[in-house]
This record gives structure tokens, sequence and C-alpha cells, in this order.
């Protein structure tokens, strides 16, 4: 007897809403109440970026912070999220989130998460919740904040891309987040823990769903290209071919390679032969503060900032502030990663797979 075929969600995936904005579809879960209590899934296919070797690990904590929001009252807003990733997803596969109540309290409340696929744990997290207004008079408060980071040039802050902005090419402009070029600060300076990378970025659309789903929005985008600073701070090559071999391709093959190794803040492409090869980069776990969740307005325009203090043993750590593009500084994320580099480059036996 054939087994049921595989399909990327357990129910019909139904059309996009069209008064959603389009993050919000792509994070929306549906409840299974008849499988159980505070189980979840994925109502829609999550991203596979090519190349990967698994589904958009942003879509997978994002996903999870929506189940949980479902299981606490409408005034516990999400402080931090703690998550680790245990497995590479499918997406050809549904994903189960179950929320588990650990702690419900008058001021803080803990949500666990597991994102399973065919039974097996992917990703695991743990939420906690802090109830609005909750603290103590603000006369008693202590209350510090990083501010706006300053340009290089005239020392003033760094101001957003216009609000018509359209400069995206038209290979990266399919997602549900639009960005800037990325920028590498201190590029030529030879202590990588000295550079530091910046790019805004908005949701597309208007955000419709309130402050929870504008808190998902910021989960999802804060693992793009977060492990991939030590690529750019340490100027690792990361194709799957060498640069000396990209004269040898088709035409429209070299501009995309060269368009996005620039928008990534890398430069020419030129400037990468005899560069060190990336072998391995996947991501370990992932932490966010948010700061300021009732602030997060993530159909506007915020700015990453995002540093590596070290690497070593096959391992890195980068850390990314979140900024409004008033200057606020809405969260504080850190994650580590698998890198791993080729001792030497090998330009025989490959084949161009972009």
């Amino acid at each position: 007897m054939s087994s049921m075929p595989e399909r990327p969600t357990l129910l019909r995936q139904p059309p996009p809403d069209p008064n959603k904005a389009p993050i919000e579809n792509v994070l929306d879960v549906t409840e299974l109440a008849v499988l159980g209590p505070n189980i979840f899934t994925n109502t829609r296919k999550p991203w596979h970026p090519p190349g990967a070797r698994g589904i958009y690990g942003g879509s997978v904590i994002a996903m999870s912070l929506a189940a949980a929001q479902r299981t606490v009252p409408a005034d516990f807003m999400c402080h931090s999220c703690h998550c680790y990733f245990l497995l590479a997803g499918s997406s050809e596969l549904p994903i189960l989130f179950h929320v588990e109540n650990v702690r419900d309290g008058r001021s803080f409340a803990t949500r666990t998460v597991q994102a399973k696929q065919k039974g097996r744990v992917i990703f695991t997290t743990t939420i906690s919740f802090v109830r609005e207004n909750s603290s103590a008079s603000s006369s008693a408060l202590v209350s510090h904040a990083a501010p706006m980071p300053l340009t290089d040039a005239a020392g003033d802050p760094v101001r957003p891309p216009p609000d018509d902005f359209a400069g995206e090419p038209e290979l990266l402009n399919q997602g549900p987040f639009q960005g800037h070029r990325i920028e590498v600060l201190n590029k030529d300076s030879a202590l990588p823990h000295e550079k530091k990378t910046r790019q805004w970025v908005r949701a597309r659309g208007k955000i419709a769903g309130g402050h929870q789903a504008h808190l998902t929005a910021l989960a999802y985008v804060s693992d793009s290209y977060f492990i991939g600073t030590i690529t750019r701070i340490h100027q690792l090559w990361r194709f799957p071919f060498r640069p000396e071999e990209i004269p040898q391709m088709p035409d429209e093959t070299q501009e995309r390679v060269r368009l996005m190794h620039e928008w990534e803040g890398l430069g020419s492409t030129d400037d990468m032969k005899d560069r060190p090869e990336v072998s391995m980069m996947v991501s370990l776990d992932h932490t966010i503060y948010f700061h300021e969740p009732k602030r997060v307005v993530a159909d506007e325009w915020m700015l990453n900032e995002m540093e590596s203090p070290w690497a070593g043993d096959g391992r890195g750590v980068v850390t990314q502030r979140i900024f409004s593009k008033d200057g606020t500084l809405l969260a504080t994320c850190v994650q580590e990663g698998v890198v791993r580099v080729k001792a030497a480059p090998k330009t025989e036996g490959k084949e161009f797979k972009l």
C-alpha cells in the first residue's frame, strides 16, 4: 500500500488575505484543537532559501511566537525569546507547534514551544511575556538605552531611506520584507571584531494585526543575514563555486552573482579571489530581547546593526541591535552558529549551482 503524499501544510492552504500585509500571511498559524490544547500548525508553506539546508529559521521563530501569543492574555507582551535550532526543517512537511503553559504570574508568563515535523523536534524556544504597565511607578525605575548609531562622515544619526524607496533589485524584492543595501563599517580594518554591518528593513504593505503582529514580523526579520555577518567581516566566499569561475558562467548568472555580492556589502567579486571559502554555516541558537514591544512598527523602516565579538572552534557569535527610524532601541538579539571554512580553495569538479 502506498504512503500518503507529503504536503507542506496539514490543512488546505487558503488564498492570501488581501487585508493583511504579506508578512502576516506568511506567519499565519492555525489552531488544531482537535489534536489537543495549545497545538498549532503553519497555515502556509514556509520559505526554503535557495542553497540552504532547511527552511528559513526566522519563520519558525516567528510562528512559534505567534502560537505562544495565542495562549496568553492580550495585555501580556513578549519581552524575551530564547531559541535553539535542532534540525533542518523541510518546506514540504507541515509543522506542529506544541505550546506548553509553564507559568502564569501576575506580571510575567512563560511558555515553551516545540516545533515538530514527523514527530521530531526541529526547533524549541522559551518565551517570556510581561503584563503591560506591571512595573512600579515610573519615578522608581532605572532607565537607559543605546542611541541611534552615527554616520562615519558627519557624525549625525543614521537616517532611513525615503518612504518611497524603490531601489531594491528585482532579484531581491520578492519576499515579505524590503531591504536597503548592507553597509559594512570599518571594512578595511584588520580586526574583524571592529567591523559592523548596517541595513534598513521594513515589512511590505501595512500590518493589520496589532502590536503582536509587529513583534512576530520583527522576530522573522531578526534572523536575516544574522550569522552571515561572520562572512562579511572575515570576507569569506560563500557561493558553491570560486570567484575565478564567474567569467565562465552565462552573462545572466554573472550579473546575478555580482549583484547579490555587492548588495550584501561585500564589494566586487574580483576582490574575493583567493579568499577562504565557507564550507558550512548554520544557526545554532537565537535570542531576542524586545525592549519596547509597543513601539515596534515593523512596516516602517528599522535599522539593524550587527557585529561579532568572537569566533573560533568552528563557531561564531553575532550581536544585533534593531532601532526604529526615530532612534528608539527596539530589540537586542544574539545568535551563535556553526561557521566552518574549507582548508584550501577547490576549483575542479564543481558545477555552477546558482
